[in-house]
């Protein structure tokens, strides 16, 4: 068994999503299909209730925070009961700091409503590491952080918060600082994911991603641990079963 934990399987960017999945299945993964505004957290339920090797996550992006014209909380305390995680939630420093504030409002809403229901969170962190860090200190939540992109001392500290570190393709990429990440870390403290469609993998970069790439980021996390594939597949997956209560 797989765990793709961050992926947006959505059809407007896949000519045929059900082919896909159903490969997917044939393959043994899973995966937990994020949303991150109000159109995408509904396609994610949906695909949920439709495909058995599908999860859903909701939340609001830092990239929506001006485009928000719903009472968000209320959305998520309707809808939390069919989802495994809240995300995809962050911050976004990479296009405007401008809307700086309303992005920590945003998110802070949010992981106080992962907090008051128990559930895990999938951060999204680009060009906001401390931002992040400082915010997630106080609260006692556990989750990803996803597309992990910083030091390894930060990812440590990270990782004593109660978070784990989402590896994905950027590891295979030639001059990626995220072997080093990846080499020093527990392979427990690690989950699997794609970012798909985005973040492909060598040797298939320029090309649409999707779940079945993973295998390609496993082999690179083995070599890089000098540790079997299978070893690297069944660890993960464990943490990621953990993580989200797959199990339940």
């Amino acid at each position: 068994m797989f765990i793709d934990t961050h992926c947006h399987l959505f059809s407007e960017d896949y000519d045929d999503l059900d082919k896909l999945i159903k490969e997917m299945k044939e393959n043994n993964i899973y995966a937990v299909v994020n949303g991150f505004d109000l159109k995408s957290n509904k396609e994610a339920i949906l695909m949920k209730n439709k495909y058995n090797n599908i999860y859903a996550a909701i939340g609001f992006h830092p990239s929506e925070v001006d485009k928000i014209d719903i009472d968000y909380i209320e959305y998520l305390k309707e809808n939390y009961k069919y989802s495994v995680a809240i995300g995809e939630i962050g911050l976004d420093y990479h296009y405007t700091k401008e809307n700086k504030e309303k992005q920590i409002k945003l998110l802070k809403s949010q992981l106080s409503f992962a907090a008051k229901y128990n559930l895990p969170v999938i951060i999204h962190a680009r060009e906001c590491i401390n931002d992040i860090y400082n915010i997630l200190k106080e609260y006692n939540l556990k989750g990803v952080i996803h597309a992990y992109s910083g030091s390894y001392e930060m990812a440590r500290e990270f990782i004593k918060l109660g978070y784990k570190i989402g590896i994905g393709g950027v590891i295979t990429f030639k001059n990626s600082n995220l072997k080093e990440v990846v080499r020093r870390i527990d392979i427990k403290d690690i989950v699997l994911e794609t970012d798909s469609p985005y973040l492909t993998p060598e040797p298939n970069r320029g090309k649409k991603n999707n779940p079945l790439y993973l295998k390609y980021i496993i082999d690179t996390i083995a070599n890089v641990k000098n540790m079997t594939y299978e070893s690297v597949v069944n660890i993960t997956t464990q943490t990621a079963i953990s993580l989200f209560d797959l199990n339940s």
